[in-house]
């Protein structure tokens, strides 16, 4: 009868050993992945940042150039009335290309996907992608902001130039090739009063508002909007003789 109890005894003490070597071993295991997947974060995050640091230090760099380039041309001009002239032009197509920081008055929009569209609210046959802002969107208020006089144009901090192209991939928008999302801020230089006739009865607007798409619009003498960031290149244009 001992003999039978000392073995049930040493089972039971055998089988605790057992779980607590599985326990200990599994939360090794965890902490093992917790440490690679955060020393894997870290080294992602360093990776960034250095990439930012060269980022930022060549924008820096293609800033002072620019600056050094101003400052040369400002120079060699101030006493020539017609080099002077033609200083004026390039700063004049520069502001036109996209390729200099402009502030003047016009108007300033706020783009929003329907807050309230859930599969509850716009029923099982309901389409959720008609509550979303698409690159077509965008698309239609830009080209309708040009026909009311807009001189320049950036969406969230993206400056319109000829070359840009407003498109989806997947459920992401690019600007410039550049990912945005929603909100979308719109800012456009021109007459106010021009640009605001783009919020009209009948039009594209009030057309996107019947899907619950937020549309708010204000006025202001002093849109800012940064110049175009990346390089304008001409590939299939030729100049002919």
């Amino acid at each position: 009868m001992d003999k039978i109890k000392a073995a049930i005894t040493l089972g039971v003490v055998c089988l605790i050993l057992t779980m607590a070597i599985c326990v200990q071993i599994r939360t090794m295991n965890s902490v093992n992945q917790e440490v690679s997947k955060t020393f894997e974060e870290n080294s992602l995050r360093d990776e960034v940042l250095k990439w930012k640091e060269k980022n930022d230090e060549i924008t820096k760099q293609l800033d002072n150039a620019e600056k050094k380039l101003a400052k040369v041309r400002t120079d060699a001009t101030k006493d020539d009335e017609t080099a002077s002239s033609i200083e004026e032009q390039i700063t004049e197509n520069n502001n036109l290309l996209g390729l200099t920081d402009v502030v003047g008055q016009g108007v300033e929009i706020t783009l929003k996907d329907d807050p309230n569209a859930t599969i509850e609210s716009i029923g099982v046959f309901g389409d959720i992608s008609e509550h979303i802002i698409h690159d077509a969107d965008l698309r239609v208020i830009v080209n309708e902001l040009k026909n009311s006089g807009a001189e320049a144009i950036s969406i969230n901090g993206e400056r319109l130039v000829n070359t840009t192209a407003i498109t989806c991939i997947g459920n992401v928008i690019k600007v410039n090739d550049e990912r945005i999302s929603s909100p979308f801020t719109i800012k456009a230089i021109g007459l106010p009063e021009s640009l605001a006739s783009i919020d009209r009865p009948g039009g594209y607007v009030e057309f996107i508002r019947e899907y619950g798409i937020v549309f708010t619009m204000k006025r202001s003498n002093n849109i800012e909007i940064p110049k175009y960031s990346g390089v304008i290149s001409a590939k299939n244009m030729v100049t002919q003789n």
